[in-house]
């Protein structure tokens, strides 16, 4: 599971029959700078499926590939690369120094 942060929405004409109801979302990807406060230097963004409600601005944490297919196993068959598995609130990152 990755952080990402929604930057946008894809529209799309004609959806999957079993993903009708959700909406797509354009997620930058969050790297260890970004998610400390400093310039992040991953450049990849990708689209994640959402069902949750997530808005622009918004820090979710994603699952991909197989995993992301999990929450609707066995019952339905979905073409899905990334899932929205939660809205975040607060990350908390603490550095220890030894």
């Amino acid at each position: 599971m990755r952080i990402g942060k929604v930057i946008g929405r894809v529209t799309t004409s004609a959806s999957y029959q079993t993903l009708v109801g959700a909406r797509f979302l354009l997620v930058e990807v969050q790297d260890r700078f970004s998610l400390v406060g400093k310039p992040r230097k991953s450049t990849e963004s990708l689209v994640v499926y959402d069902n949750m409600g997530a808005r622009e601005g918004d820090l979710i944490a994603f699952a991909e590939s197989s995993e992301a297919t999990m929450p609707f196993y066995p019952e339905k068959i979905v073409p899905l690369d990334a899932y929205n598995a939660a809205i975040l609130d607060t990350v908390v990152i603490e550095r220890k120094i030894d």
